[in-house]
Parts: structure tokens; sequence; C-alpha cells
């Protein structure tokens, strides 16, 4: 069977150091076109392809003249689906055109910029879809990294889940290559990038307290410590499971502090994960044994990237990629921007079933 014919929409960092990648390393993939706002930005990226397919590769883009937009990609019978990664303000509308088109869809989380347009592109993709057959899928990489699948696992081994704290602090600097992205140094979205990259860490933890454990309330604070992450850079959250237990989440993306681990107490002991790390103590006190297991670190895009290819084949749909669960990770994190909005007002949430 000949490799599936996709286009890459977007020029940016990830894209060229991820994406790329990632379709080049699936058998089941071939690009046939890139499409960037700039023509520069598109020939810089093109440059990843090896020069032996680079050459079957047209490029796309917004000052390129007539016959080169990316409306003209959606027109081309050889390209089966597209994967997006632009801005998240601009991309529901890439997505809604290339659906309507019938193009399946590979799209960047977070699946919008706030969870009133997620809804309403969700609704929009099950219109289109009924009658396009185009399927919507969102790129969550965290779910295609082994130590949260593995840590989810052994947190089921241990009895009910009694407890939890979420710790990720770090600094986002000025000369980080992902804040020099304009949209992203000014974002016109709440949270910046307490909300961009925030929703990698709500799906972890969603993924790890299992859908018995699904968040119900939570109250949070916010506040900016580092002027040049507007508009809020930290989050400290209480959180209530629709099975009455309580845990923490305590991140800052601008602070001189450094932690990063998922910790999840059960009844018969506890699951630390730490990405690639999952640390598992069973039993309790003295009597608790502890077990390290260490995965190869991946950033997950190869395996999300060839998993969504996979699905095209076969016309069934990756459930770890339903635009669902980029939603209730889009909530999570929502609702505490909200709170913190609201100096500290309780807040319910209303899509934590999809896990």
């Amino acid at each position: 069977m000949d490799p599936v014919g996709i286009a890459i929409i977007g020029g940016g960092v990830f894209v060229k150091e991820q994406h790329i990648p990632a379709a080049l390393a699936s058998p089941l993939l071939s690009i046939k076109a890139i499409w960037s706002r700039s023509l520069k930005t598109a020939q810089e990226a093109v440059k990843l392809i090896p020069s032996d397919a680079a050459s079957s590769v047209d490029l796309y883009s917004s000052d390129s003249g007539d016959g080169k937009s990316y409306e003209d990609i959606l027109k081309r019978e050889d390209i089966t689906g597209v994967i997006l990664a632009l801005p998240i303000i601009d991309q529901p509308a890439y997505i809604e055109k290339a659906l309507a088109a019938g193009k399946h869809v590979l799209a960047e989380k977070p699946l919008a910029k706030d969870v009133a347009t997620a809804v309403k592109l969700i609704e929009y993709y099950k219109q289109v879809s009924a009658e396009t057959n185009a399927s919507l899928a969102i790129a969550e990489n965290f779910r295609f990294l082994q130590g949260w699948s593995y840590g989810a696992e052994e947190i089921k081994k241990l009895g009910k889940v009694t407890g939890f704290v979420v710790r990720m602090n770090s600094m986002m600097e000025k000369t980080n290559k992902y804040y020099l992205t304009p949209w992203r140094t000014t974002p016109q979205y709440q949270g910046g990038f307490l909300l961009d990259g925030g929703v990698h860490f709500t799906a972890a933890l969603r993924k790890l307290l299992g859908s018995e454990n699904a968040i119900e309330s939570l109250i949070a604070n916010t506040s900016l410590v580092s002027s040049h992450l507007p508009p809020v850079d930290s989050i400290n959250a209480v959180m209530k499971t629709k099975s009455g237990v309580v845990g923490s989440y305590i991140v800052s993306v601008g602070t001189t502090m450094d932690a990063f681990d998922f910790h999840i107490a059960c009844e018969q002991g506890y699951v630390k994960a730490e990405g690639a790390k999952v640390v598992t103590a069973r039993g309790v006190g003295k009597n608790a044994v502890t077990e390290e297991k260490v995965f190869e670190k991946s950033f997950g895009v190869k395996e999300e990237v060839h998993a969504w290819a996979e699905s095209l084949l076969s016309g069934i749909a990756n459930p770890n990629q339903t635009p669902e669960l980029a939603l209730a990770d889009l909530e999570l994190m929502e609702k505490m921007l909200t709170s913190g909005d609201q100096d500290g007002a309780r807040q319910k949430l209303e899509y934590q079933h999809f896990v």
C-alpha cells in the first residue's frame, strides 16, 4: 500500500524539530506539501527533508501568490490529511477549513484558546464529518510517553487513590526559543505559557488519576512572578475528585525553583512519576518496597504521528487523540485560571469524564 499523502501546515520551531522528523520516520506517510505564512519559513522547513524527497514537496504560503494558498492545498486529491501546528488563536479556523474539504486533521494541542471555542469546534467537526467522513485528531504527545501509561497502571494495583501532589517549577527565560515566538510573547489567550504548555500536564494528571478519580471541582490562586510572562505565570490549586480525594497542583513557569513530579498516594503505596522515570512504592512505611523504572527519553511525537497514520489507514480513531480528551485537558487548565481570576472562587468541571 502506498504511503498516505499529507501536508504540513506551519513552519515554526516544533514543526521543524518534531513534526517533520516524525512524518519522515513513519513509513505510512509521505509529505507532499508544506504551508507557512511566509515562503521563507516554508523554504527553511523543507531543508529538513532529504534532498531526494524534498524535490517532490511543494511549498505554499500566504505570500506566494495565486495557486499557492492554504485553500489550494485542500483542493489536492493526492493529499489525504494535514498536520496543523499554528498559533492557538488561529488554528481552529484552519481546522474547520480542512475538515470541510474532507481532509483528515492532526492538530497540535491545545484544542482552542478556551473551552467555549473548543466546544463549538467539536460540534462543527461532528456535523461536517458526517458529510465528509473527515477525522479530527489532537496531538497531545504526553499520552504517547510510556512513563505516564506505566504509572497509571501501577496506580491501579495499589488500591484506591488517597491524595496527589503535582509540582512543576521552572523559568521560561527570555532567550528560550519558544518564548521568542511573537504569539507566545504577547498572548491573546488566558494564561499565556501556563495554558500553552499546561495542557500537557493536565493530560498527564488525568491519565494517572483515571476516570474513577476525575476532577469534580477546584479552587486556585494565580500570580505573575516574572514580569515577562503575562498575564500570569504561577498557579496554586486545590482539586477535589468525584471520589472525594483532595490533591494539590503547584505550577510556575516563572520561578527560580526547580521541580517536575506527579506524586499519587494510594491505600497500598504510592507512584511518583517524573516523565521518563517512575518510582513505585508497594506497601506502607518500613515495609514498603520501592521500584524505579526508567524509560528512554522521548518527546512522543514520532509515536503520535505514526499512530495517527495508522488510524488513517484503519479508519479507526486512536483513543489517545480524540478532541474530547483535549477538551477535558483544556477545561481543567481553564478552570484553574478562572478561579485565580476570581480570587479563588470554586469552579465546577463538566468534561472530565472524557479520560
